[in-house]
């Protein structure tokens, strides 16, 4: 049976009463409805072909750990907690959550002492969440923490589909050109899901399926633990699938939904370096357009760069090659670029910031800095101030 070796490391919840967290999440339920919703995130894995003593999900996108996109999406429902799975350098992956999971996020962290499969890990899991009060039947939402491009829209269509059917188990799925390597959705009476099959247990005629599985699901609470319980490794890998639970709950006379996702992209995987490239490219393109949506002018957005944290004002303008990284903080009608790479630096309205490196530095208004200027950490230009090419002298820089 799985679920052996469980470790509950410790609750965090994250902010003040004020902040939102499960009262907060009580309160959205009162006004919509809803049975309580709890969330499990697993990221327990070695992530071997990231080739990285880097644990996978703390690998950056757009300058936050792809784990965090994760609990961004589900940050947007009115989630009462989150157990996140932990493995492989379970103590990095914990204390990085800690310090920067959304505000407000109540998280558990529990360690899959052995890994021995998702369906293991999913046991590990509700180790995690309190009991049910009052005898509510509450769902769980359960999603792999290597998948940041989902959409929190998406999320919610996917919780709403299931409650609405009133169904014990929901896929989220997605229809492939090419479904190598995927579980394929096996259909059953009423073209309900009746299986997944893992792509190296499925038959020549399953593999003909184009609709696969995407490790994203929602559960009633009540069925999962027994359905966990029956689950066996007699499979290619010897280890326990989350994906049985669906044959199991089948069997057993219950309805399994599924929700086909609209733009796959947002249930890709990042299992090695080239598909974090991919997720890269996708989520900057999601950024950048939104800021060009409110204002921001970018005369080639293919060559800007903006992280997740960048603040940006109205009627800035960003000329090729701008590199915004960290928590920059960009005022009204400042211009920057070409060319021109800022480190966690504010830059004030008005001013002009060309060809140059600046690193944790604040740059007043109506300055001007550059071309070929580098401004260390630490450098305060005053407003109005003028910083020219790169210094011999240190001292020449303005402090």
């Amino acid at each position: 049976m799985p679920g052996g070796g469980a470790v509950v490391i410790r609750t965090y919840p994250q902010g003040s009463p004020d902040d939102g967290g499960p009262a907060a999440a009580r309160a959205a339920r009162a006004t919509t409805g809803g049975r309580p919703l709890s969330a499990v995130v697993l990221a327990a894995g070695h992530g071997t072909r990231m080739r990285s003593a880097r644990p996978k999900p703390l690998h950056r996108l757009c300058g936050r750990p792809m784990i965090l996109h994760v609990l961004d999406a589900l940050a947007e429902l009115p989630v009462d907690r989150v157990v996140v799975v932990v493995g492989h350098r379970a103590e990095w992956v914990t204390k990085t959550l800690i310090e920067h999971a959304p505000p407000g996020m109540a998280i558990e962290f529990v360690e899959q002492v052995e890994q021995r499969g998702t369906g293991d890990a999913m046991s590990v899991a509700l180790t995690g969440l309190p009991e049910e009060e009052d005898g509510d039947d509450g769902d769980v939402v359960v999603l792999p923490g290597d998948t940041p491009l989902l959409r929190p829209g998406t999320l919610a269509r996917l919780v709403r589909a299931h409650r609405a059917a009133d169904d014990a188990a929901t896929l989220l799925t997605a229809v492939l050109d090419d479904p190598t390597g995927y579980g394929r959705v096996v259909r059953g009476r009423d073209d309900t899901v009746a299986r997944v099959v893992e792509d190296g247990d499925a038959t020549d005629e399953e593999r003909e399926v184009h609709e696969v599985n995407t490790s994203m699901y929602c559960f009633r609470r009540s069925v999962l633990a027994p359905a966990l319980r029956r689950l066996s490794p007699a499979n290619a890998q010897g280890e326990y699938y989350l994906t049985d639970v669906v044959e199991v709950l089948y069997a057993a006379g219950h309805r399994v939904g599924s929700v086909v996702v609209e733009d796959t992209m947002e249930v890709a995987g990042v299992n090695d370096r080239a598909q974090l490239a991919v997720a890269e490219a996708e989520l900057r393109d999601r950024i950048n357009e939104r800021w060009m949506r409110r204002g921001v002018t970018m005369w080639d957005p293919v060559t800007t760069y903006i992280d997740v944290d960048v603040t940006l004002a109205t009627d800035v303008v960003l000329l090729p090659g701008v590199i915004l990284q960290g928590a920059c903080v960009v005022g009204e009608h400042a211009e920057l670029g070409p060319d021109t790479r800022l480190v966690d630096t504010t830059v004030g309205e008005g001013a002009v910031v060309a060809s140059s490196v600046c690193r944790r530095s604040v740059i007043g208004a109506d300055a001007r800095v550059g071309p070929f200027a580098v401004l260390e950490e630490g450098t305060e230009v005053p407003a109005g101030g003028v910083v020219g090419p790169a210094p011999s002298d240190p001292g020449a820089a303005p402090r």
